[in-house]
């Protein structure tokens, strides 16, 4: 029996340890690899290209949403499964559109989550039809902008809120005690908002917003 390769990646070790264990048991799965954030994950596949990969979301280094971005340019045939205990759809939405090919939740039962895996190694999606029709609206909101308005970005309202605050020259903390946002996910939505306006840094960000008039 041809098994299927997994790499985990995730940054805590209780986590990593008990879904390297779980999944060991299956025998048709092998835990290949483990990272414990993005870039690592990225930097591993030139090893040992996994058939799937696990994928966290809020990791330091590099994040779930941009690792993703990273691997499918670069492995196409890499299969990713975002795990995370984030129910906002904004992180699910942000994932697939980077090229995921679906998500679970980490208090997921095992067998699930085994059974999820399966489904994507053959060739299926796991997303819910709640988030099918959050996609099918988003892709039919850009089609509307690129008609009207072909420098406008699509950001979801939370991310409008952080971007204001970006441009108000806000510090991650003091945004995260604005929005009564943890700091981790002021960070993603950061991050997000980096690769979304294609920039680097703070300054970059707020040149964009003023030259592109996005506020």
């Amino acid at each position: 029996m041809e098994r299927i390769k997994i790499m985990i990646t995730e940054d805590q070790d209780l986590i990593r340890t008990s879904l390297q264990i779980v999944l060991n048991i299956e025998p048709d799965m092998e835990v290949v690899s483990v990272a414990e954030n993005g870039e690592r994950a990225f930097n591993l596949c030139d090893d040992e290209i996994p058939d799937i990969i696990l994928m966290d979301i809020n990791m330091p280094v590099m994040n779930g949403i941009e690792a993703t971005k990273r691997i499918k340019e670069k492995f196409p045939q890499i299969k990713i499964i975002i795990l995370t205990t984030f129910q906002e759809m904004e992180y699910v939405i942000d994932a697939l559109q980077a090229g995921a090919e679906g998500y679970l939740l980490k208090a997921i039962d095992t067998k699930d989550l085994t059974a999820g895996i399966r489904v994507v190694a053959n060739g299926g999606t796991l997303i819910t039809k709640d988030v099918a029709k959050v996609l099918f609206a988003e892709h039919i909101q850009k089609e509307e902008y690129g008609k009207h308005d072909e420098n406008k970005i699509n950001l979801s309202k939370r991310e409008l809120q952080v971007l204001k605050c970006i441009a108000n020259g806000l510090t991650n903390q003091q945004i995260s005690d604005k929005l009564y946002l943890s700091i981790g996910t002021i960070k993603n939505y950061v991050s997000n908002l980096y690769i979304k306006l294609d920039v680097s840094n703070r300054n970059e960000a707020i040149r964009k917003i003023q030259q592109d008039k996005l506020l």
